[in-house]
C-alpha cells in the first residue's frame, strides 16, 4: 500500500485515519449465532468523495450498511456520522440526519406513481400530521416546493416521461434511477449505494454512472457496495476491501487492485489473473455453483444480474444437472 495520501491523516492501511472523515466507525461487530458476520475495529469514511466498499460475496458489506443506517443492531461499538452519534439510532432517524441508502433490490412502490414515490423522499412534510392535513393552507406551499423538487430531479435521471406512471411498470434499470432519485429528495450529506449496478441493463449502465459523479460534484459523499471492478476503479476516490466481516485492505483503487490481501480474497486460485480484468460477480456464481449446486447459483445469477446465463453454462459442462427458469424464480 501507499504510505501516504492526501486523504489519510498518517500511513494507508486498513482501518487509517482520514483528514476529513465524514463516518466513523470503532469497534462495530454483529454475529448470527456463532457466525461473525461484520468484525470491523476501525472504519473512517473521507467526507466528499465517493468510496466504494467491496468484497467477496458474504463479506459482510451489506450487513456493515445496515448497521450504520439502524436497519440491524450491533453486539458491540459506535459509530459517528458529521460529528454526531448515531449507534442504535432507529433508521428514520438516521436518514432524517443526512444519511440516506438505497437497496440492491428496489424498494419503489409499485402501485403509487413515479411522482408520488419520490415525494415519500421528502422530508418536512406538513401534511402528513392528522390534524395538519385537515388544513390544505398550511402546508399547501411545501407541496408545491417539494413537487418542483421532484420535477427537477426526475428531469435529471430522464425518468419525467414516466412521472404519471405506476413504478411497478418501469424496468428493473429505471427503478434503480428511481430509487436514486427519490433519495436525493431530502438532500442528504451521504448517500449509501448498494449495488447500484446489479441487474441494470447495459444501457443504463453508463447513465447510473454519471448520476453518482454527479452526486460527488454536488458536494454529497457517496459510499457504495459493488462487484463490478470495472465501476470501483472508473468512479471511486477510494476503496475500503471487506473479507470475512473485516477491514482487509483499503486505498487508491489503482493501489487496492494490487494488494496480496485483495487478490486472495477474491481469487483465491485465480492468481494468475489480473482482478481489475475479472468479473467478479461471474465468479461468484461459479463459487456458489461449488458449493451450493448449480440451482442456488442460479438463483443468486438471477437476483444479481437478471439472467442465469453463467449457471446455465456451468450446468452444460456438468453431467446430470440443468437449471431452468423456474430454478431462478
Amino acid at each position: 500500500m501507499l504510505p501516504t495520501h492526501e486523504f489519510v491523516d498518517g500511513k494507508v492501511g486498513p482501518g487509517c485515519k482520514k483528514v476529513d472523515p465524514i463516518v466513523i466507525a470503532d469497534g462495530v461487530t454483529r454475529q448470527f449465532g456463532g457466525n461473525t458476520a461484520v468484525d470491523v475495529q476501525h472504519l473512517e469514511i473521507p467526507r466528499g468523495k465517493i468510496t466504494a466498499l467491496i468484497g467477496p460475496n458474504g463479506a459482510g458489506k451489506t450487513t456493515m450498511f445496515n448497521l450504520l443506517t439502524g436497519f440491524d443492531k450491533p453486539n458491540t461499538g459506535t459509530w459517528s456520522f458529521d460529528g454526531t452519534s448515531l449507534a442504535n439510532v432507529p433508521a428514520f432517524k438516521v436518514a432524517r440526519s443526512g444519511m440516506v441508502r438505497t437497496f440492491q433490490l428496489t424498494k419503489s412502490l409499485g402501485r403509487m406513481t413515479v411522482l408520488d414515490n419520490m415525494l415519500l423522499g421528502a422530508d418536512e412534510q406538513g401534511g402528513e400530521g392528522m390534524l395538519r392535513a385537515l388544513f390544505k393552507p398550511l402546508w399547501r406551499d411545501r407541496e408545491k416546493e417539494i413537487t418542483e423538487k421532484a420535477d427537477e430531479l426526475l428531469a435529471r435521471f430522464k425518468l419525467d416521461a414516466k412521472r404519471e406512471d405506476y413504478a411497478a411498470s418501469l424496468s428493473g434499470g429505471q427503478r434503480k434511477l428511481l430509487e436514486m432519485a427519490r433519495a436525493l429528495m431530502s438532500s442528504p450529506k451521504l448517500i449509501m449505494l448498494d449495488e447500484p449496478m446489479a441487474g441494470v441493463n447495459p444501457a443504463l449502465v453508463q447513465s447510473l454512472l454519471g448520476h453518482v459523479k454527479e452526486l460527488k460534484n454536488d458536494g454529497t459523499t457517496v459510499l457504495f457496495v459493488e462487484h463490478d471492478m470495472h465501476m470501483v476503479t472508473n468512479i471511486s476516490d477510494w476503496v475500503v476491501v471487506m473479507a470475512e466481516g473485516q477491514i482487509v485492505a483499503e486505498g487508491p483503487p489503482e493501489t487496492v487492485m494490487k494488494d496480496q490481501a485483495v487478490i486472495d480474497a477474491y481469487l483465491g486460485a485465480h492468481h494468475d489473473q489480473d482482478l481489475g480484468d475479472l468479473d467478479i460477480q461471474e465468479l461468484e456464481v461459479e463459487r456458489i455453483a461449488e458449493e451450493q449446486g448449480v440451482e442456488a447459483a442460479a438463483e443468486y445469477e438471477a437476483e444479481v444480474l437478471g439472467t442465469t446465463t453463467i449457471a446455465e453454462e456451468i450446468a452444460e459442462t456438468k453431467p446430470g444437472t440443468e437449471t431452468t427458469e423456474s430454478d431462478s424464480k
